[in-house]
């Protein structure tokens, strides 16, 4: 037998509301950094394929956007990437943020838990509609009763779209193990789809910027609503190993660029110097890092930057 004959490959593919903790749960599965996490909903623009090795299974991980109600071109484009990502898939996972729904069942639920039970009602729906029965993964169930957790678990396998139930917390790792062996029986038998130590397939461009919105997000999360978008104009190799970097972040606002800026531009020299730190980790190599601040009331119908995250514009 040759040593491709006992291999495994093929995609799977994580959806569920915002926040439910895709992306925590990829770069867990993946044992490294591959998409960003931040306080921020809707964080995730494009699906990022993520590598896991589980024995002689290669599994790639879709990272879906957060799927939600769409009002906007952007917002429209995130939802369809997603629902794609899923179709492509061959295996599916609803994650689902446990305590967050539980508490959008109680008097004292918070808006954004009400909003992610919604969005998850829109899913189950969606599923339904389509006919697909996939995994159930409950996420974030650290310090919850059991009973609390079995409870949940048997009133979301009576809507008929789960195979079955696993109860995880992507932050921790508890339960991942189970699930990610899971996934590997999934995968249909052929060759691998990457070579054994590639952790992502993500273009370094891309990546790059996304590593950089996560700094934005990070430092101004609070003062700064979720209008912000960071594009890789320029990535040059140097001949000296250097990588030279060119970036833009994008506003809506003119009131915005001074929250990105920050009393005598500490805080873009703040995210510069966190993007870079990263960067450098991530190449291996020295990286030269410029960062622009512009303001684009009309960014989020940029075509170029919906064709950097891969999205459809037209969808």
């Amino acid at each position: 037998m040759t040593e491709t004959q006992n291999q495994r490959a093929g995609f799977a593919a994580i959806i569920g509301a915002p926040n439910a903790g895709k992306s925590t749960l990829v770069n867990r599965l993946t044992g490294t950094k591959v998409s960003i996490v931040t306080q921020k909903v809707q964080t995730t623009r494009f699906p990022v394929r993520g590598i896991a090795m589980e024995g002689d299974a290669q599994i790639v991980l879709v990272d879906t956007p957060g799927i939600f109600t769409p009002r906007r071109r952007l917002d429209r484009a995130m939802v369809a990437s997603a629902w794609g990502g899923a179709d492509d898939a061959d295996v599916v996972v609803h994650l689902i943020d446990a305590a967050s729904h539980i508490a959008a069942e109680g008097r004292d639920g918070q808006a954004a838990d009400r909003r992610s039970a919604e969005d998850t009602e829109t899913i189950i729906a969606a599923l339904k509609a389509a006919g697909k029965q996939v995994i159930l993964a409950l996420n974030k169930i650290d310090g919850m009763r059991r009973d609390t957790l079995l409870a949940l678990s048997h009133a979301l396998f009576e809507t008929g779209v789960y195979s079955e139930v696993y109860m995880i917390s992507a932050l921790s790792g508890d339960g991942v193990d189970d699930l990610k062996q899971r996934l590997a029986r999934a995968m249909p038998e052929g060759p691998w789809l990457y070579p054994e130590d590639q952790s992502a397939d993500v273009p370094m461009r891309v990546l790059a910027a996304e590593i950089t919105r996560e700094k934005v997000y990070l430092r101004v999360h609070e003062e700064l609503p979720y209008s912000a978008a960071v594009e890789t104009t320029s990535f040059e190799d140097k001949a000296d190993g250097s990588a030279r970097i060119e970036q833009t972040i994008y506003v809506e606002r003119e009131s915005q660029r001074p929250i990105v800026l920050g009393k005598g531009g500490q805080t873009l020299k703040w995210i510069g110097q966190k993007s870079r730190e990263e960067l450098i980790e991530l190449l291996d190599r020295p990286v030269h890092l410029f960062l622009t601040v512009k303001v684009d009331p009309k960014w989020q119908d940029s075509r170029a930057l919906f064709a950097q995250f891969g999205l459809d514009y037209d969808v």
